[in-house]
């Protein structure tokens, strides 16, 4: 079953697909069909490049709900373990 839920949000970084790096502004966040990974479903998330709309260029990711999960949660738990005045640059803490 798909739903066709995507969250879709603009981003500030840089991304490696393959030898080189890229800058991203796209993200999309969705749980559907994976295109490589063996399920039925998976959580996809895809990073867009900011200087090409080359499929090439995008880099995806499919992982199993769980694994999502971990990376969210991980994710969160580096920000908010963050020394303080290390976020600064990126306009304050992101704390809380």
């Amino acid at each position: 079953m798909c739903t066709y839920a995507t969250a879709t949000l603009a981003v500030r970084g840089n991304a490696k697909g393959g030898e080189e790096w890229d800058r991203v502004q796209d993200v999309s966040v969705y749980l559907d069909h994976p295109v490589s990974f063996p399920a039925t479903h998976s959580l996809n998330i895809d990073l867009f490049s900011a200087t090409s709309a080359a499929p090439e260029r995008r880099v995806a990711l499919e992982l199993d709900p769980r694994s999502a999960k971990a990376l969210a949660t991980a994710i969160l738990g580096m920000i908010e373990s963050a020394p303080p005045g290390i976020l600064e640059e990126f306009g304050g803490e992101l704390h809380g």
